[in-house]
């Protein structure tokens, strides 16, 4: 048997909301690899967290069987860290879009140039050369999350704590971690722990998996066991088999013609045309898919539709049958528009409830600042109630998992009927019961007449079945994107 790397042993933490259900107890031998596995809320990140000597312990050692401070041994990525690594904690959610409000934020090859090891051989295989002058802030979420990775690689952690690391990565990204990762391990430069809510994305080179359910370690298995064992796999992500019954009043549909058209638009920053002159008409009712790579320019284009993005003025863009600037608000943009997206978890910073936070999509803002009436407050436990997360109403969004803050999102979304879902990797970070009730409630919010969807995912096999058309930006050697319309 392989020596230990790491052992906890009847682990308890100090503070009572931090605690399993029983002591923790848990052994790494070398040349293991592990994937940690539970659904949305099971205590994944926070197991993580205990193994790092984030919390005091009342009970029980974790004991590092290797040579150095925990803090340099062991390092972790999750995607909500762009501020520590940026160095700044005055982001707004628009900030990215504005050219002039970013100089504060260092450029990828400013982060990198730190950093020992540096190899151009790794940072071109994982096509991170591509944005070394770039703002951090700039980055898409997939660029962003390769460059956590990379960074984090060339630190040479012994052990590497990966929160849900593909999602946001398109095919050929999560093909291109897999091997760096495979080809990491089978080195023996690192020992992965990879915390996943979906086992599919087990990956070949993890040896064991270690489920958890309801703040429960269950008996540690082999990843071949794992994978075999259907039945546990069904206790873990039980299926969503109840009808869903949206909590929406009869109301007239909109009868606007046009909901999106956009007309040869070009989208630049400094000497670089990230969008070039897109055309694309989405009527009122029609159901699409937006695909590209990592980078190609879809959260830019979806900033147009949403009002975030002050280019949209110089540009031929019309919304609901009306030209951009022509008198109208961006709320009155807004208000006919759910959009969640990877983005959002950012800046949602202050202490808030999740409550809170479904409630704000009433009034388009990134915290409450406006005054619910008794009407709204029914509406918002309605929806939470009906994605599941009800009993969270009066958690702190900020000490959720993020599966439960991308399901809290979702329900802002929706709070308000819009006319246009724009939802950008809506199951992003969701276990495999949650992506199943979210894309039935998706579906059923869009068999009502007169919603628009726009989707956006990186994983085909999750699209909605009501989804019929396709936009495709296609970006080219020199990094425009164009794009292409299909109907499936």
């Amino acid at each position: 048997m392989h020596p230990l790397t790491v052992s906890v042993g009847q682990a308890v933490p100090q503070l009572p909301e931090l605690r399993f259900r029983e002591p923790i107890t848990w052994d790494i031998r070398e040349d293991e690899h592990w994937a940690i596995v539970g659904p949305n809320g099971s205590g994944k990140t926070l197991l993580a967290a205990i193994l790092q000597g984030r919390y005091l312990l009342k009970e029980g050692v974790v004991r590092f069987h290797m040579t150095g401070k925990a803090s340099d041994l062991v390092k972790s990525i999750a995607f909500k860290d762009i501020h520590s690594i940026a160095g700044s904690r005055n982001a707004y959610y628009q900030q990215r879009w504005h050219a002039t409000e970013t100089e504060e934020w260092p450029t990828v090859g400013d982060l990198l140039a730190g950093m020992p090891n540096t190899s151009e051989d790794v940072s071109v295989r994982f096509c991170i050369h591509e944005f070394l002058s770039r703002k951090v802030i700039h980055l898409s979420s997939g660029e962003f999350r390769k460059f956590q990775i990379i960074r984090t690689l060339l630190s040479k952690p012994r052990i590497l704590i990966l929160d849900n690391p593909y999602i946001g990565l398109d095919a050929a990204s999560r093909n291109i971690l897999t091997e760096m990762l495979t080809q990491a391990a089978q080195m023996k430069r690192v020992q992965m722990i990879l915390l996943l809510s979906d086992p599919t994305d087990i990956p070949t080179m993890i040896t064991h998996v270690l489920p958890l359910c309801q703040r429960r370690l269950l008996s540690p298995q082999t990843r071949t066991a794992f994978l075999s064992d259907m039945a546990l796999q069904a206790q873990l992500f039980p299926a969503v088999a109840t009808p869903v019954q949206l909590p929406i009043r009869d109301a007239m549909p909109s009868t606007h013609k046009v909901t999106v058209r956009m007309e040869r638009v070009s989208i630049c920053y400094g000497d670089r045309t990230i969008l070039k002159e897109i055309q694309w008409e989405v009527r009122n009712g029609e159901k699409w898919a937006l695909y590209g790579p990592n980078g190609s320019g879809k959260t830019l284009l979806l900033s147009l539709i949403y009002a975030d993005n002050p280019q949209a003025y110089a540009r031929t863009l019309y919304l609901f049958d009306r030209r951009r600037g022509t008198g109208e608000s961006i709320w009155d943009i807004k208000r006919r528009i759910g959009y969640v997206s990877p983005e959002m978890h950012l800046y949602y910073t202050e202490n808030i409830s999740a409550f809170a936070v479904v409630c704000s999509g009433f009034f388009d803002s990134v915290g409450l600042y406006g005054k619910c009436d008794e009407t709204q407050k029914q509406a918002a436990s309605a929806w939470m109630r009906l994605f599941g997360i009800d009993a969270l109403k009066d958690r702190s969004f900020s000490t959720l998992s993020s599966g439960e803050q991308r399901l809290t999102l979702l329900a802002r979304a929706f709070v308000k009927r819009p006319d246009l879902l724009v939802l950008d990797e809506p199951l992003h970070g969701l276990d495999a019961s949650a992506k199943h009730r979210v894309t039935r409630i998706i579906e059923a919010f869009c068999a009502m007449q007169g919603k628009t969807l726009i989707y956006v995912t990186h994983y085909l096999h999750e699209l909605p079945s009501c989804i019929n058309r396709r936009f495709e930006l296609c970006p080219s050697t020199t990094g425009e994107s164009t794009g292409a319309s299909v109907s499936s």
